[in-house]
């Protein structure tokens, strides 16, 4: 007897599909443990078929200070957490220069909350389907001021297409709901450890903002 042919290969089980993205509208009753549950079940744009788990956010929900990046890099997507690795060394250090600490004085974010793939920029509709995430959780963390860490956080706080030199230096203002919430611009982390010489100018956008 010729032997029959041998069973087919099962199909690949398609990826459940996109949903919309979120509204203000859709979010604005949301409490933090909510709002994180949402986040880590979001499939609103295409970065959450690669992602190992999104990145929400961590830090003190009484915090005086918002540090706001970019997205979630490799370290970030296996852990779970913003500003792991290096970069959060990085970072820790700077906050502790002015005094401030993430576990009691700072809550950290990313606009992004899952991981582009290969670490590549963020796409405008990844951006926009992000963004309404990171506006509910300065709404309920109420920071006195946010500190905005590479282009790409501050195009999108900023709502501007400028170049982040041309941003730093000097105090913008959020406008909220709940008021008006002043911001600094600076480089970010993973930027600064591959161009050192900007750490001087870092350390003056740390100054500004401790400093008003």
């Amino acid at each position: 007897m010729r032997p029959g042919k041998p069973p087919a290969a099962p199909a690949a089980s398609e990826p459940p599909p996109l949903q919309p993205p979120p509204t203000a509208e859709s979010l604005a009753m949301l409490d933090m443990p909510t709002l994180r549950e949402r986040v880590l079940e979001c499939r609103s744009c295409g970065l959450c078929q690669g992602r190992r788990q999104a990145v929400f956010g961590m830090g003190a929900e009484n915090a005086r200070w918002l540090v706001v990046g970019e997205a979630p890099g490799e370290q970030e997507d296996r852990q779970g957490l913003p500003f792991v690795g290096r970069s959060g060394q990085l970072l820790d250090a700077m906050l502790a220069a002015v005094g401030m600490s993430r576990e009691r004085d700072v809550y950290i974010a990313n606009v992004i909350k899952c991981r582009p793939p290969g670490n590549r920029n963020p796409k405008p509709e990844e951006i926009a389907a992000c963004r309404p995430y990171l506006m509910r959780q300065i709404a309920l963390l109420k920071p006195q001021r946010i500190l905005v860490m590479g282009r790409f956080a501050a195009q999108t706080l900023l709502e501007t297409d400028a170049a982040i030199g041309s941003l730093r230096g000097r105090v913008h203002t959020l406008k909220t709901d709940a008021g008006e919430i002043p911001m600094v611009v600076s480089y970010h982390p993973a930027y600064l450890l591959r161009s050192p010489v900007e750490k001087a100018r870092a350390w003056q956008d740390l100054r500004l903002a401790a400093g008003f």
